[in-house]
């Protein structure tokens, strides 16, 4: 039994649906459908953002937000141009979803619920007379007579547009291989560091805003490190593994960063300060107060890796501790050995190779109406609501091009 659809859409997660709802408020009379593998749709975005979903980013500016993506930099230029984060606030206002901005930037729904937002696509594409399958694991799929043949479990569809909306799912991608698309290969990015050493093992919570490198590479981040149980993460770290996922995937997770605690303070400048407070503070004990902007623990602990004990005056440092100190506070060599995946968000960096695609239509160039949306292509971004925006983006012009 074969049943016929005008657009089939692969894979019920945001892309999918934003996508499915854009086409159909365009083209009313389409019939459309989405395939979902799973028992249930939008489980993704159910759990994104502590169950809040971080909808978007409050970055207006195309051009600046295009730097939040290792992955797709270039490629999203054009289309945030013609639908960047002002136009998903409007999109979600006008769809009954207002959106707030917090103090570093993410946009959440107001009802701070990611249920508002699986609530809002799941009424909309009822309203629009989408029809959403669900556990239809796609098996197969060809082309016949410029129509598109998938095959599940269960069910045959015939389409006349294929979209692809399926993320990291590497089963479709071995598929299009086999059309003869490029699949760069999968890595994990926006993961967190494994290190054990004495120097933080006892400061879980604490955190500073650090610039950090990786040795023998071009790698660098600013921003705020976390400290953790098990090493470091924050989004300082976060962004060094998204930029870094490839390089840092060929070390096999074993590297050492190098932290500067001071972020843009550097050794000669920080050796001046110390020989300042050295001659301020001659009769107080180096290791009790943080003279920076970082917590007193923190600092104990640095003081202490410098070869000063808790008494050391300031007075009686030698030239010999105060370039150790210097060294920990702007030069500080830890190991990594390992990475931990961060809360729930698996972000692969891998998919389509955007050479293959038109990101004026998001059409295959290799295929005549097969097209693609969100994480499938090798898009990827630093966390923040950012990889949410792909998708919206994404679904919106290819409905466009539709």
């Amino acid at each position: 039994m074969n049943s016929n659809f005008d657009i089939i859409i692969v894979g019920g997660g945001a892309a999918g649906f934003f996508t499915a709802i854009n086409i159909v408020e365009k083209n009313p009379k389409l019939k459309v459908a989405i395939l979902e593998r799973g028992s249930e749709v939008l489980s993704k975005v159910r759990v994104s953002g502590g169950g809040r979903c971080n909808v978007t980013h409050a970055c207006f500016e195309p051009n600046e937000l295009v730097k939040f993506y290792p992955r797709g930099e270039k490629e999203l230029r054009g289309p945030f141009h013609q639908f960047c984060s002002g136009d998903t606030v409007e999109w979600f206002s006008n769809h009954g979803v207002e959106l707030k901005i917090e103090d570093d930037g993410r946009m959440f729904p107001v009802s701070n619920s990611s249920q508002t937002i699986i609530d809002c696509f799941l009424q909309a594409s009822q309203k629009l007379g989408i029809a959403v399958l669900t556990s239809q694991s796609v098996q197969s799929i060809f082309k016949k007579d410029n129509l598109w043949k998938i095959e599940t479990q269960t069910e045959n569809y015939i389409t006349e547009k294929l979209i692809l909306a399926t993320g990291s799912n590497p089963k479709i991608w071995e598929m299009l291989q086999n059309f003869g698309h490029a699949i760069i290969n999968p890595v994990p990015s926006l993961f967190t560091f494994n290190i054990k050493d004495s120097r933080i093992k006892e400061l879980p919570g604490v955190s500073a805003i650090v610039s950090i490198k990786v040795k023998d590479t071009k790698l660098t981040a600013t921003g705020p490190l976390l400290i953790t149980h098990w090493g470091m993460s924050g989004p300082a770290i976060l962004k060094l593994s998204a930029w870094g996922a490839r390089i840092l995937s060929e070390k096999n997770y074993q590297f050492t960063i190098f932290v500067n605690w001071l972020n843009d303070l550097d050794a000669d400048d920080t050796e001046k300060i110390l020989k300042d407070l050295k001659q301020e503070h001659a009769k107080k004990a180096v290791s009790k107060k943080s003279p920076f902007d970082f917590p007193n623990r923190l600092w104990e602990s640095l003081v202490l890796a410098s070869n000063i004990s808790e008494e050391t005056k300031w007075a009686d440092l030698s030239k010999m501790q105060l370039q150790n100190l210097t060294n920990q506070l702007t030069n500080s060599s830890f190991n990594v050995n390992g990475k931990s995946t961060f809360k729930e968000e698996f972000v692969t960096a891998g998919g389509i190779d955007l050479k293959e695609i038109n990101f004026k239509t998001m059409e295959s160039k290799l295929h005549e109406n097969l097209y693609f949306s969100g994480e499938i292509l090798n898009i990827d971004a630093v966390t923040g609501g950012f990889n949410f925006q792909n998708a919206w983006t994404s679904g919106f012009i290819l409905a466009n091009s539709l």
